[in-house]
C-alpha cells in the first residue's frame, strides 16, 4: 500500500515539500489542503500589481490546482480548512468551505504549512472598511477595486517592514498622498537605526510625510474620511489605510493537537523539521528556527527559508535524514530609490543578548561605488559590517540604489560557510567597470574591519561624535575637517578645525597631540589617510567620522529640513531674492555637465570648475548620481551668489539646473551689498607639446597683464617644461632613471604636437617665432614669473614620474591638488592645456 501524506497549506512551503514529494515518490498518494482559493501564489509581487508595476494578474500564479493535478499527480484540494488534527489516530478534520461539509482524511505523515498572518489589533475603528491588510490574492483584489472605484487621494500605511514600505512606494506611484505611521522609531526593523536613516531621507525626498515613534490609539470614519488619531494626539486624515503592523504564526491548529509551541505561538520542530507529534512535521513562517548565527531560537518569515524547508521536509519523509541548519535572515527591499538588504545579526539584537560595542563585537561603515565610478551610472552604497575580534562576521546591511543585493548576498554566502572577515579580503570577484570595481564593496568591508583589529584605525560614530560635542569640554578634543575648500563652503561640523588633507604635513603644529583628534571628510577615504599620517608622527588618539560628513548630513538630514524651513519661514523679502520663476526650454541653450558616477565631493568640484568658465546668466545643467548631490548643490548655490533654476529627479539620477550669476543670493548681508565674484584664473598644463605650453603662458601672461591673479598648476607630462635644461645628478632608482631618459629635459627638448616631422617642425616653429618677433617659450616662462604668475609642480605627478625638486627650475612652487583647488576656487577661468 503507498504512503499517503497530507499538506496543510498550498503557498511557499507547502507547494514546495509537494513537487519535491512527487519527484522523490511517484507512487505516492499526496493531498494538498489550501484554506483559500489560491495556491503557490506570489505573495511578495502583490504590492507591485497595486502599483501597475507587475500588470499581469495571473503573472502571481505560479501554479493552479489544475496544473499541479496534470504535472505532478497532487490531489489539491482549494477551499478545504483543516479544522483539527488527531495525531493519535493521523487524520485530520476537514472542512469544504463552499458546501460547510465536513469529512476526515488519514494520513502517514502530515506536514503543517499554515503560514502567517497579518497581526490586527483590537484597535478602535480597525473593522472600517477602508481599512485593509495585504496578505492574500483577495487583499490584494480588495484594496485594488477599491483605488479604481474610490479614487482616494490620501493614504496612511501603518507599519514600516517590508510590506507597508512597498506599500508606501506603490501608493506613491498612484498618486496617493502618503502618511507612514511607525511605533518604532524607524522603519525596516532588521536593519540599524543608522542605516534606517538613509531610508528615512529618501522618503521624505520622496514626499512621503514620514511619523515615527508614533502608534495608532484609534480610527473612526466620517462621510468617507477616516480620521486617526495618534497616540502622540496627533490626528491624521486619509481616505485609506493599510495595516502593515506585523504577522504571526497561524498555529492554533497545532496547539489544539498538543503539538508544542514556543512563546510566540510558533511550533516548535527538532533539526529534521519534525514536530513534538511523531509523523508530523512543519516548516515556513509558522515554525521556530535556529538563528545561524547566534544559534539561538527565533522566528523569521521570510519566502526563502520556507521554500528550502519544504524540499528537506519531503526529503526526509522519502527517507533522508537531513537537517535544517538555521536561518541568517537574509533579505532585500526597495524603497523608492534606494534598495536595504540585511544578512545575519543587527547591531540591536547583539545588544538584547548582552554584547557590548567595542568589547564583543566592533563595526565597521563605508561608503563604496556600485561599480567603477569612472563607468556612467555608478551609484554609492552605504555597507555596514558587524564581527567580532577574531573576524567572525555576525551581520552585515547594506543601502543603496545598485548592486546591493549581490553584496549582501556575498556576505551571506561567507556567512553560511562560516568565513571570516579575512575571507572578504580574499574573495575573488567578478570585475569589470559596468558590474564593479577591481576591489569590489565587499572586499573593502572586509580590508577595513581588518585594519580595524590591526589597530591600524579606530571609528567615531555620528551620535557618539555628537554626544562628545554636547558633552565634553573642548579642550580635550579636536575635530579636524580634511576636506578642501569649496566642500567646507558647502557644508562644515561646528566648530570643526580646517587643515585640506594636502597641507596637513605642513600644519601639524596647528593641532595638539594630547587631544582626541577625530578626522572627517567627504566620505571617509582622505579622513582614514589623514588619521594614518597622524597616528605615525606622533598623535596616539586618532579617530576617523564612520561614513564621512554624506553619511552624518544623512543621520541628521530631519533637523537640517527642520532649520531650512524655520529659515525661510523668518527670512523677510527685503532679505532675499527669490530664484526667477522660470522655466528651462527645450530649445534653451543649455550646458550639460555628467557629474554620473563622481562620489562626493567631486560633483560640486566640477560644477565650481564649469561655472567658472561660463558667462552671467548661462544655464548649466548637471546631472549626478551621488544622492547628496541636490542638497549640497542648494548650499553652494546660496553661498556663491548662483541661481538655482530648479531640480529634479529622473531615474537614479538628480538633475539640477543653475543660472550663473548674482541673481540669487539667500542670505544678504545688506540689499547694498554686492557680490565680488573671484577674478583669478587656474590652467592646469597636463600636456608637454611645446605649442599647448606656449599657449599656456601666452594666457598666463595676458591675464597677468590684467592684474589678475595668476596659477599654473603643472602635472604629468607638463612637468617637464619645468625641468632644468642641464643634466643633474640625483640618486634614483633604476626606473625613475628610465623616465628620466626617455622624456624631455626642459623647454628647449619640447616638441610639436603635430607636425613634428623628427623635430624638423619644431625648430621651423621656433625660427618663425623668433622672425616674427614672438618671444621663446623660455622668455615667456621667465615673463610669466616676474608678473607674479605662480608655477606650481604637482607632488603626486613628481612621485609618479620620478621628478625630483633639484631637477626643477628656481622658482617652481611645490604642492598638491588641494592647493590648486584653493587657488582655483578665487577664479572664474579654469583651463586644461
Amino acid at each position: 500500500m503507498n504512503q499517503k501524506t497530507i499538506i496543510i497549506g498550498g503557498v511557499a512551503g507547502g507547494a514546495s515539500a509537494a513537487a519535491r514529494l512527487r519527484r522523490r515518490d511517484a507512487a505516492m498518494e499526496i493531498i494538498m489542503l489550501e484554506k483559500g482559493d489560491y495556491i503557490s501564489y506570489a505573495n511578495c509581487g502583490l504590492p507591485y500589481y497595486i502599483g501597475d508595476v507587475i500588470q499581469n494578474r495571473d503573472a502571481l500564479l505560479l501554479q493552479t490546482p489544475q496544473a499541479m493535478k496534470k504535472k505532478f499527480n497532487i490531489d489539491v484540494r482549494i477551499s478545504s480548512e483543516v479544522i483539527k488534527i488527531n495525531p493519535d489516530e493521523k487524520k485530520v478534520l476537514i472542512k469544504n468551505q463552499k458546501t460547510d461539509e465536513e469529512y476526515e482524511e488519514s494520513y502517514d505523515k502530515l506536514i503543517i504549512a499554515t503560514g502567517s498572518s497579518p497581526i490586527k489589533p483590537p484597535i478602535e475603528g480597525i473593522d472600517n472598511e477602508s481599512i485593509f491588510t495585504l496578505w492574500t490574492i483577495p487583499d490584494m483584489d480588495k484594496i485594488k477595486a477599491y483605488l479604481k472605484s474610490n479614487t482616494p487621494k490620501r493614504a496612511a500605511v501603518i507599519g514600516g517592514g517590508f510590506i507597508g514600505l512597498e506599500m508606501a512606494e506603490n501608493l506613491h506611484a498612484e498618486g496617493l498622498n502618503v502618511t507612514l505611521i511607525e511605533m518604532q522609531n524607524q522603519v525596516m526593523a532588521p536593519a540599524d537605526f543608522e542605516m534606517a536613516q538613509l531610508l528615512h531621507e529618501n522618503m521624505r525626498a520622496n514626499n512621503v510625510n514620514l511619523l515615527l515613534g508614533d502608534g495608532v490609539k484609534s480610527f473612526s470614519n466620517e462621510n468617507g474620511i477616516t480620521s486617526i488619531l495618534l497616540n502622540s494626539g496627533k490626528t491624521i486624515q486619509v481616505d485609506m489605510v493599510i495595516l502593515s503592523i506585523g504577522v504571526k504564526p497561524n498555529s492554533a491548529l497545532a496547539k489544539n493537537a498538543g503539538i508544542a509551541l514556543n512563546s510566540k505561538g510558533g511550533i516548535i520542530v527538532d533539526e529534521h523539521l519534525q514536530t513534538s507529534k511523531p509523523d508530523i512535521y512543519a516548516v515556513g513562517d509558522v515554525i521556530e528556527v535556529d538563528n545561524y548565527v547566534l544559534k539561538n531560537k527565533t522566528m523569521i518569515p521570510l519566502a526563502g527559508p520556507a521554500n528550502k524547508q519544504g524540499r528537506i521536509v519531503a526529503d526526509n519523509i522519502a527517507g533522508d535524514k537531513k537537517r535544517y541548519n538555521g536561518s541568517l535572515g537574509t533579505a532585500v527591499a526597495k524603497v523608492f530609490d534606494l534598495s536595504v538588504a540585511t544578512v545575519g545579526m543587527n547591531e540591536k539584537t547583539l545588544m538584547t543578548q548582552g554584547k557590548e560595542k567595542n568589547k564583543d563585537y566592533y563595526t565597521v561603515l563605508i561608503n563604496q561605488k556600485s561599480h567603477a565610478g569612472y563607468y556612467p551610472d555608478a551609484t554609492p552604497i552605504t555597507l555596514k559590517l558587524i564581527f567580532d575580534h577574531e573576524g567572525k562576521i555576525y551581520g552585515a546591511q547594506a543601502v543603496g540604489q545598485d548592486g546591493v543585493d549581490k553584496r549582501i548576498d556575498t556576505i551571506a554566502v561567507t556567512m553560511r560557510l562560516n568565513g571570516t572577515i579575512y575571507d572578504l579580503t580574499e574573495l575573488e570577484l567578478a570585475y569589470a567597470p559596468p558590474f564593479s570595481s577591481a576591489k569590489d564593496p565587499v572586499n573593502m568591508l572586509g580590508f577595513v574591519a581588518e585594519n580595524v583589529l590591526n589597530g591600524y584605525v579606530s571609528f567615531i560614530e555620528y551620535n557618539e561624535m555628537d554626544e562628545m560635542i554636547l558633552n565634553s569640554d573642548q579642550s580635550k578634543y579636536t575635530v579636524l575637517d580634511v576636506t578642501e575648500d569649496i566642500e567646507r563652503m558647502v557644508f562644515q561640523i561646528p566648530d570643526s578645525h580646517h587643515i585640506p588633507l594636502g597641507q596637513l604635513k605642513e600644519r601639524f603644529h596647528e593641532l595638539n597631540k594630547e587631544k582626541l583628534i577625530i578626522t572627517y571628510c567627504a566620505i571617509g577615504v582622505r579622513s582614514y589617510n589623514a588619521a594614518r599620517l597622524l597616528m605615525q608622527n606622533g598623535f596616539k588618539r586618532v579617530a576617523v567620522l564612520s561614513g564621512g560628513t554624506s553619511f552624518y548630513k544623512s543621520m541628521h538630514h530631519a533637523d537640517m529640513l527642520k532649520e531650512e524651513n524655520e529659515m525661510k519661514s523668518t527670512v523677510t523679502a527685503a532679505q532675499i531674492k527669490e530664484a526667477p520663476s522660470e522655466n528651462v526650454t527645450a530649445n534653451q541653450e543649455l550646458k550639460v555637465l555628467d557629474c554620473c558616477g563622481l562620489q562626493c565631493p567631486g560633483p560640486i568640484v566640477k560644477v565650481n570648475d564649469a561655472m567658472s568658465q561660463m558667462k552671467d546668466s548661462e544655464i548649466l545643467r548637471v546631472s549626478a548620481t551621488d544622492m547628496g548631490f541636490a542638497r549640497d548643490i542648494e548650499a553652494w548655490c546660496k553661498r556663491t551668489g548662483n541661481t538655482l533654476v530648479k531640480k529634479e529627479r529622473k531615474d537614479k539620477e538628480n538633475i539640477v539646473y543653475i543660472k550663473k550669476g548674482t541673481g540669487f543670493c539667500e542670505m544678504e548681508r545688506s540689499t547694498n551689498e554686492t557680490v565680488v565674484l573671484p577674478q583669478g584664473k587656474t590652467i592646469i598644463v597636463f600636456s608637454g607639446d611645446l605649442d599647448k605650453v606656449l599657449a599656456s603662458f601666452i594666457i598666463a601672461n595676458g591675464a597677468a597683464a590684467m592684474g589678475r591673479p595668476v596659477t599654473m598648476f603643472f602635472t604629468f607630462w607638463g612637468l617637464n617644461a619645468l625641468r632644468k635644461t642641464e643634466t643633474v645628478k640625483v640618486k634614483k632608482p633604476l626606473i625613475e632613471k628610465m623616465f628620466g631618459i626617455m622624456m624631455p629635459q626642459g623647454t628647449k627638448k619640447l616638441k610639436l604636437s603635430k607636425m613634428n616631422m623628427g623635430g624638423m617642425g619644431t625648430q621651423m616653429m621656433k625660427k618663425v617665432m623668433k622672425d616674427k618677433n614672438v618671444d621663446s617659450l623660455e622668455a615667456l616662462m621667465k615673463q610669466a614669473m616676474a608678473n607674479g604668475v605662480k608655477l606650481v609642480a604637482c607632488t603626486m605627478s613628481m612621485d609618479v614620474m620620478g621628478i625630483t625638486k633639484e631637477e626643477l627650475i628656481d622658482g617652481v612652487e611645490l604642492a598638491g591638488v588641494a592647493s590648486y583647488l584653493g587657488d582655483a576656487e578665487e577664479s572664474n577661468v579654469n583651463l586644461f592645456v
